[in-house]
């Protein structure tokens, strides 16, 4: 039996019912964390649905209490030096850029925190559905590394001047807001939110799926012209402020429960 009963379950679960396909983040004891194992299981799950044409509409899910807390700073710090940390904010990236490649709408049915690269995961799907219970943030300035890679989905969402304000503070919002903002599109009692989640999803399988894809490849194509360079140069500045000393510190200050570098109480 192993040792660590997680290293036995799948880091991501998938469930295919009537066409839609739900995939469930699965550490929930580490709110999901996107580690380079976590990315790297959402890769090979997003791949397998590009060409899957069962699948009419994926919900992105996860375990727990939390959607995702973000990156793993632990890992982070141990990577220590700037390519390596550049090559996980690359495989990030891939990853999060191959969401609006898929042919199906996705749907984040978002349960509780997304923080960080969490709030970014979000950001990134066609759609979302949050708890009441969810909170939004984009801490990383408070810590001394800027969330710059988030900030590319989630300035995609929000105005500019709401996305800003987010970034620049790394203040929590919770779900109303976040549907007020752009962030989600529908808010749901907690014992409602897989329903509602269930609801929308039906609804869009529904539809024709080629025209659902051609529209959905068409939408990104006239949004986002430029959004490779964008994630070309946020995983650049994003991984020089881990790198950084005032990352450094910051990130030591958040792994041992210590007040951020420089805060005032």
């Amino acid at each position: 039996m192993s040792a660590n009963p997680q290293a036995a379950e799948a880091l991501v679960l998938r469930e295919d019912r009537d066409g839609i396909c739900t995939l469930t983040m699965n550490r929930p004891a580490q709110m999901n964390l996107l580690t380079s194992e976590m990315l790297s299981a959402l890769q090979r799950e997003f791949d397998l649905l590009k060409g899957d044409d069962a699948v009419r509409v994926v919900i992105l899910a996860a375990a727990g209490k939390g959607f995702c807390a973000g990156h793993d700073l632990k890992e982070i710090r141990a990577l220590k030096d700037l390519p390596r940390i550049e090559k996980l904010f690359a495989q990030c990236s891939r990853m999060m850029q191959t969401i609006p490649q898929l042919p199906q709408p996705v749907i984040a049915r978002v349960q509780g925190a997304a923080a960080a690269a969490g709030c970014q995961l979000v950001a990134q799907c066609d759609l979302a559905v949050a708890s009441e219970a969810a909170k939004f943030t984009t801490p990383g300035v408070t810590w001394g590394f800027f969330c710059s890679t988030p900030g590319v989905a989630v300035s995609r969402n929000l105005l500019r001047k709401r996305a800003m304000e987010m970034l620049l503070t790394g203040d929590v919002i919770d779900a109303r807001k976040a549907m007020e903002w752009g962030l989600v599109n529908r808010v749901a009692a907690p014992d409602a939110l897989i329903a509602a989640t269930d609801e929308l999803a039906r609804r869009i399988s529904a539809k024709p799926p080629a025209t659902v894809a051609a529209g959905k490849r068409a939408f990104y194509q006239q949004l986002d012209l430029g959004v490779e360079k964008a994630y070309e140069l946020a995983s650049t500045t994003i991984a020089c402020s881990f790198a950084h000393p005032e990352g450094q510190a910051g990130m030591d200050a958040f792994i041992e429960k210590r007040q951020p570098p420089g805060k005032k109480d």
